[in-house]
């Protein structure tokens, strides 16, 4: 019997998952984070712990395992007491014990079990597919500005033999620049004349469109659009698959007697049908939460009968 594989398959639908005679596994759901660390970002995720206290038999684990292996309830209970006794003397001989899909136990100084969750398995369901991100660090470029002195005007060196034969020609060359320059700058204001007269009627035919929209609009029909109905049938995903037994009975008429009695006792008692042996189960009540379903079995037990057990159908 492959334990671990059963406990890790519950684990996804139920936050705790007993194990009679050893302990159980119990998830706590954390939403996403940032290890600030290694600049990762990690999903959602079902924390897992474990408690070593809490090993009474709930019946989740033994049903499950019973109907997947095909064994009567009371032999598979007696197989996963073994294990758990298995599981116990391992940790005191050799002080550890690890399993791929659930994490490490150790024997701590002081006897007890401590316990280290995996980190390979993110057993909520709504993460499924989703794995831990590292953000790689953003690098931006510098731009190094080199300060330089930018000469305003182009130097022109004249040697005095220049001055005697050229003459005036360095003023035309002053000219020439100066010339430059006022051309540059009407240019520059007829283009940005340009761009106003351009904007304003762009601006003006805008109006005008919207003028002509608003004016159309005034000729649509006013009169209330009737849409077709739409009927849509919901049904309920809800089915009570957690049922608590009170006994089998190989007689339909014991089981119609008990019923008879638990529901004069105010407990909402049901066939559940033949089981594989051909005995009629009948139950004390069902559940679609498994957590009310557990809650009830343990009042059940208290209570009526210490034999009571669970039966989840999923």
């Amino acid at each position: 019997m492959d334990l671990e594989k059963y406990i890790s398959s519950l684990l996804y639908r139920y936050q705790c998952v007993v194990v009679p005679g050893f302990g159980a596994f119990l998830c706590q759901i954390k939403s996403a984070s940032l290890q600030t660390e290694s600049n990762t970002f990690l999903p959602p995720y079902k924390e897992l712990s474990f408690n070593a206290q809490l090993d009474k038999n709930d019946g989740l684990l033994v049903s499950h395992i019973a109907q997947a292996e095909g064994q009567s309830y009371e032999e598979t209970l007696e197989s996963v007491l073994t294990a758990s006794k298995h599981w116990k003397a391992s940790l005191k001989a050799e002080k550890s014990m690890d399993f791929p899909e659930l994490g490490s136990f150790r024997m701590n100084a002081e006897g007890r079990i401590a316990f280290e969750p995996t980190t390979r398995v993110n057993y909520l369901m709504s993460s499924f597919g989703l794995s831990p991100v590292i953000a790689s660090g953003v690098t931006r470029e510098v731009l190094k500005e080199e300060v330089r002195q930018i000469e305003s005007q182009i130097p022109f060196t004249i040697t005095p033999e220049a001055r005697k034969v050229k003459g005036l020609r360095p003023l035309y060359k002053y000219a020439a620049v100066i010339l430059l320059a006022v051309s540059t700058a009407l240019s520059g204001y007829s283009f940005y004349r340009q761009g106003i007269e351009s904007t304003a009627i762009v601006y003006e035919e805008a109006q005008k469109e919207v003028s002509r929209s608003i004016q159309e609009a005034t000729f649509f029909s006013t009169d209330p659009v009737i849409l077709p109905s739409v009927n849509l049938s919901i049904q309920s995903n809800t089915q009570r698959s957690h049922h608590i037994i009170a006994g089998a009975y190989r007689i339909r008429a014991n089981a119609d007697k008990r019923i008879g009695e638990l529901i004069e006792r105010g407990y909402a008692a049901e066939h559940l049908g033949q089981n594989r042996y051909g005995l009629f189960q009948v139950s004390y009540a069902s559940f679609a939460d498994p957590e009310e379903a557990l809650k009830a079995l343990k009042e059940i037990r208290r209570a009526e009968s210490p034999d009571a057990w669970l039966l989840s159908t999923e």
